[in-house]
């Protein structure tokens, strides 16, 4: 029995969901989302918001039940509130700059790395350690974020690279003499 499928996903005062066509939309304040159905989950649409149950008693119904609930979960707090993941650069000449739909990262290569902004996705550079990625879809944001992170991973001895804000990042301690 799942504790987090059994709870009603609430939908606040000034978002509307449809459920048409094997998709869930939910239009908010901040944009349209959508996701497909599963056929082993049934959804229902109620004034108080929209209860997940799973459609049959199949070993497979119970394990996408709680994970289906959360990504309700996640499309309504996206068109609401959106999505942000903050990551910061350290390093002796590690920069980042936001410079329109692209991304300049000086990361110590012989060249700038150009990152392509993707639609949807916002990027802010408040100083030139730090990138803040938004936007509504949370898998999306968490993707971009894991994309600019893979360019120059934070390396144990040091801690030079790019890290997600609140990550602790296992030192090492180096050769000894």
């Amino acid at each position: 029995m799942s504790r987090i499928g059994k709870k009603p996903v609430a939908i606040p005062a000034g978002v509307t969901a449809t459920i048409e066509g094997g998709q869930l939309s939910v239009k908010g304040p901040k944009g349209t989302l959508a996701m497909p159905l599963r056929e082993e989950i049934s959804y229902t649409l109620e004034n108080d918001g929209i209860s997940v149950q799973p459609a049959n008693k199949t070993k497979q119904a119970r394990a996408f039940w709680g994970m289906q609930r959360t990504l309700v979960q996640n499309l309504i707090t996206g068109v609401t509130e959106g999505f942000s993941k903050k990551l910061l650069i350290t390093g002796v000449g590690y920069r980042a700059n936001s410079q329109g739909k692209n991304l300049k990262l000086q990361l110590g290569y012989s060249h700038d790395v150009d990152f392509e902004i993707p639609e949807g996705i916002e990027i802010k550079t408040p100083d030139n350690t730090t990138v803040e990625i938004s936007g509504i879809d949370k898998q999306q944001v968490g993707q971009v974020a894991a994309e600019i992170r893979r360019w120059r991973k934070p390396e144990p001895y040091k801690g030079k690279g790019i890290k997600y804000a609140g990550e602790f990042i296992f030192r090492k301690e180096g050769k000894k003499k």
